[in-house]
């Protein structure tokens, strides 16, 4: 895949929409972890996710491997 730098600035367009959104729905302040998964959500349903009950599906704009082969 060619590197397209279009993509990156205009999901980081968008970014502070989605975290804004996810603070709404919630009615707290996120932390930085929960900023970074909300905004990367598959299918932008926000709910209160409690660990170990609930399952989510993320779109990852950049993923980082150990090496080369990765």
């Amino acid at each position: 895949m060619v590197f397209d730098l279009t993509i990156i600035k205009d999901f980081y367009a968008k970014m502070p929409g989605l975290i804004d959104s996810a603070r709404n729905k919630l009615n707290r302040p996120l932390t930085l972890t929960e900023k970074i998964l909300y905004s990367h959500l598959n299918d932008n349903l926000l709910e209160d996710y409690e660990r170990g009950k609930n399952y989510a599906n993320f779109n990852p704009d950049r993923v980082g491997m150990q090496d080369a082969t990765a």
